[in-house]
């Protein structure tokens, strides 16, 4: 069961995957005639809606969240590997207690001053893949629905206590 997403749509996971505890965000693009670095990230937010501290931000430059449960599988500059290009995976049970909310985030490394926008890649995609049942949840077409745009927030995940 994979739901494709559309620009402004929702999903509720809580009510549609109760069970779901292990996830992993996948990002996927083809090159065009140039050359695009696009970057997955993830801001592990608190009941103020800000960060929890600055090693709460997940992406390429820091791999894990503080408590473990959210790890970046590494950068991938060209988009060359078949598949998923960035991993981003989120064991959801071992999130620490302070958190209340996640951000999954892709923007495009030095889009302003080399003036990229998603609408110069082919086949770029943000996925939820459910680890434990092994199928993708969620897809969102970046490309098509976001060709003027260097950076996109993919979805929010808030934690229901």
């Amino acid at each position: 069961m994979s739901i494709s997403l559309k620009k402004g749509s929702s999903f509720n996971l809580t009510k549609e995957l109760p069970s779901l505890k292990k996830i992993l965000v996948g990002l996927g693009w083809e090159m065009s005639n140039q050359k695009l670095d696009l970057d997955a990230s993830v801001f592990i937010l608190g009941n103020n809606g800000k960060l929890l501290s600055d090693n709460h931000f997940v992406f390429y430059n820091n791999l894990k969240s503080p408590d473990g449960a959210i790890q970046h599988m590494g950068d991938n500059r060209n988009g060359s590997e078949d598949g998923d290009d960035e991993v981003i995976l989120a064991n959801l049970d071992a999130l620490s207690s302070g958190t209340t909310e996640m951000v999954f985030a892709v923007s495009i490394h030095d889009a302003l001053p080399r003036n990229h926008t998603f609408g110069l890649l082919q086949d770029a995609y943000i996925r939820l893949y459910d680890v434990e049942k092994k199928q993708e949840v969620l897809r969102y077409d970046l490309d098509a629905t976001h060709g003027t745009d260097n950076a996109v927030i993919f979805g929010r995940i808030k934690k229901i206590r």
